[in-house]
């Protein structure tokens, strides 16, 4: 029988996977476990979330044949414009679909993590949609270099706390969510942002998202004249966007995956978060993935100048795609990313998050063939990033002249 990488009834994705969670979040995850499939599968959650995705988050999301950048790699590029959702990014697809779980599950208030501040302004927003309390929590080094999304978040109502710990950024910021939930486990709700966390939260993120691959397939097939495409690009830290680009090819052997991760300053420089180059496998915030820790099992920091994808793990369904070959993973260093960002803007006028810039730059990385069609995600727009760009605009070349 074909092995398919959707997660079993246990939890787990081949050897990844699982829920590791203290005993006080026990009733809380086995809660969410037992329920989430028949709330998300019920016709009234299905018509009310797509209502919202349609008329509040404003999907389908364009479809775009990237034509100057075609001709430079020589393929077919299409850009799967999920920065012009509503807040800007992919994250309000999940945050739309949780919040909404949270409210049949009689949850009054909500809490989440967040790095480039794209997940918790989504997170904010909904809860604004909702009349929900929120608060989120956001490394101190996030909250310096993401100023601006925590003044959104600020002007929708939620509380953002700062963490101090760590290296103050996006693991550091789950680490502080989780001991929240812990003490506040009957009227919280945790809306994680990544295919990460104990089960079910992997399988909830990658379905809230598969709404970007379910679009993929009719709008190629408007197109180009066939549903599929030879190459599907997307950038991974946790893994949400990447794993919305892919669900519904995930088991489609004609697709080649190829995910970019977060070489900060470059794989041996001890300043990166190349978890899938870098990292061995482990348990991290409830979790078994591959994870960069030391030999003593402690968790080593990540390093990325990109806010959204510093994080020392990876989603388990990536972990198991990669680990049996089904997806190919690239490390994109810091300059590289700096130089595909200001690339994509000056020959396509779209100036993508870091995070996404790093799926670009893969690109220079990838041989295809002329009439190969390559469906490459930009998961976020890039007005949170200017400043980074504009301090980084040395490592762009040519583009960075002006």
């Amino acid at each position: 029988m074909k092995e398919s990488f959707i997660v079993d009834k246990n939890g787990f994705y081949g050897d990844f996977g699982g829920a590791y969670v203290p005993e006080i979040l026990y009733k809380c995850v086995h809660d969410l476990q037992d329920t989430y499939l028949s709330v998300i599968e019920s016709e009234e959650f299905r018509k009310e979330y797509h209502a919202l995705l349609k008329d509040y988050a404003g999907r389908p999301s364009p479809l775009y044949h990237a034509r100057r950048m075609s001709e430079k790699y020589g393929c077919r590029l299409y850009l799967k414009r999920e920065d012009l959702n509503h807040t800007g990014s992919h994250k309000i697809n999940n945050t739309i679909g949780q919040i909404l779980l949270a409210k049949k599950m009689g949850k009054t208030r909500v809490i989440a993590e967040t790095g480039a501040g794209q997940h918790g302004v989504a997170t904010a927003t909904v809860c604004a949609l909702t009349g929900m309390e929120c608060e989120v929590f956001m490394g101190a080094t996030d909250v310096e270099r993401q100023h601006t999304n925590v003044e959104r978040m600020k002007m929708l109502g939620a509380k953002v706390h700062p963490v101090y710990t760590g290296n103050m950024t996006l693991s550091d910021a789950c680490s502080e969510a989780i001991r929240d939930w812990c003490c506040h486990p009957s009227d919280t709700f945790y809306i994680i942002g990544s295919t990460l966390g104990p089960h079910p939260y992997p399988d909830i993120v990658a379905r809230m998202q598969s709404v970007i691959s379910e679009e993929i397939k009719w709008q190629l097939q408007e197109k180009t004249g066939r549903d599929y495409p030879d190459y599907l690009v997307a950038c991974i830290g946790g893994g949400s966007n990447a794993a919305g680009t892919i669900y519904q090819y995930i088991d489609d052997e004609r697709v080649k995956i190829v995910l970019a991760e977060a070489g900060g300053q470059g794989i041996e420089s001890g300043y990166t978060a190349a978890t899938f180059h870098r990292g061995t496998v482990g348990i991290l915030h409830g979790s078994k993935m591959y994870v960069m820790q030391n030999e003593d099992g402690q968790i080593q920091e990540a390093f990325s100048i990109s806010a959204g994808l510093d994080y020392p793990g990876a989603g388990p369904m990536h972990c198991n795609m990669a680990a049996k070959k089904r997806s190919e993973v690239l490390a994109v260093n810091d300059d590289e990313a700096i130089r595909a960002g200001y690339e994509l803007t000056r020959m396509e006028g779209i100036i993508p998050a870091i995070e996404s810039a790093h799926a670009v730059a893969a690109l220079q990385k990838m041989s295809f063939k002329k009439d190969d069609i390559v469906v490459l995600t930009i998961s976020g727009r890039g007005d949170k990033d200017v400043e980074t760009y504009l301090k980084n605009k040395n490592l762009a070349g040519e583009y960075g002249n002006f």
